[in-house]
C-alpha cells in the first residue's frame, strides 16, 4: 500500500498548530521542519504516519493561552531579558503576566522606549528578519557635532562585524540630535553606526516599529496590551 501524503498546511491545521491559511504564513515563515529540515515551499507534501513535524517551540507558547501583544516603555537600567538568573531588573519585574511572554528584539540597558512582548512567535520573525524591510525608529542624542557629512555616511551605511550596514534613513533634528531608521536589528546598531562617524550616543529611544508609535501617555516603565488596530499596524505594511 502507498503512502498517503497530504500538504503540510493541512497536517499543520489537522495537529491544531493553526487555521489552514495560518499554517501557510508558518511554512513560508521559516518556522516548520519535516524529518529535521526547515520547510518554505507551500507545495510540500507530508505522510503523516512516517514524517516528523515540528515547529518553532513559540508557536506552541502562543497556543498555550491567550495570545498576547504588550507595548512597554521601556526606562532605562532595565534589562531586556527573560532569564530568570540575571540579577539585574528586567523587563518581567515591569510586565507580570500568567503568559510566557518574550521581546521582539532587545534594547540595550541604557535604551529606552519601544518594546513589544509577545507569545506569538510569527510576528516577531515578520518584524526582525530584514527581508520584511520592517523599520525600526529612534530617537538620538549625541556627544558631537552632527553635521550632514556625518549624516551622509550614516545615509550609505557603514561597515559593522565584517559587513556593511544597510542604507539607513537619518533626519538632523538639531546639532546634538538625530533621528535615525532602520530596517535591520545588529546588536548595538545604533550606536555602533554613531560611533563610526565620530558621534558618542548620550540618550536613546525607540520611538516607533513598522507602523505603530510608542504611546505618548505611556510613560517609562509602564505596559499595556495593544488593541487589534495596532497590532495590525505592528505587522502590516
Amino acid at each position: 500500500m502507498e503512502n498517503q501524503q497530504i500538504r503540510l498546511q493541512k497536517h499543520l491545521a489537522v495537529l491544531g498548530v493553526g487555521s489552514r491559511r495560518k499554517c501557510e504564513e508558518y511554512i513560508t515563515a521559516g518556522l516548520i521542519s519535516v524529518n529535521g529540515t526547515v520547510v518554505t515551499e507551500l507545495g510540500t507534501k507530508v505522510d503523516p504516519a512516517n514524517d516528523k513535524v515540528t515547529w518553532d517551540p513559540q508557536l506552541v507558547a502562543a497556543k498555550a493561552g491567550r495570545i498576547r501583544y504588550i507595548m512597554l516603555n521601556k526606562p532605562a537600567g532595565i534589562v531586556t531579558t527573560c532569564a530568570s538568573h540575571v540579577s539585574e531588573p528586567t523587563i518581567l519585574d515591569l510586565v507580570k503576566v500568567p503568559e510566557r511572554i518574550f521581546p521582539i528584539g532587545r534594547l540595550d540597558k541604557d535604551t529606552t522606549g519601544l518594546i513589544i512582548l509577545t507569545n506569538d512567535g510569527l510576528i516577531t520573525h515578520k518584524l526582525l528578519h530584514p527581508s520584511f524591510g520592517k523599520e525600526k525608529e529612534y530617537e538620538v542624542v549625541v556627544d558631537g557635532h552632527v553635521t550632514e557629512a556625518r549624516a551622509a555616511k550614516i545615509r550609505e551605511g557603514v561597515n559593522l562585524f565584517g559587513e556593511k550596514t544597510l542604507p539607513t534613513k537619518v533626519e538632523i533634528l538639531g546639532e546634538r540630535k538625530l533621528k535615525i531608521i532602520l530596517q535591520e536589528g545588529k546588536n548595538r546598531q545604533v550606536r555602533r553606526i554613531c560611533q563610526k562617524v565620530g558621534l558618542i550616543v548620550m540618550k536613546l529611544k525607540r520611538t516607533r516599529m513598522n507602523r505603530l508609535w510608542l504611546d505618548p501617555k505611556l510613560k517609562e516603565g509602564q505596559w499595556r496590551d495593544l488593541t487589534k488596530t495596532e497590532v495590525e499596524l505592528l505587522t502590516n505594511s
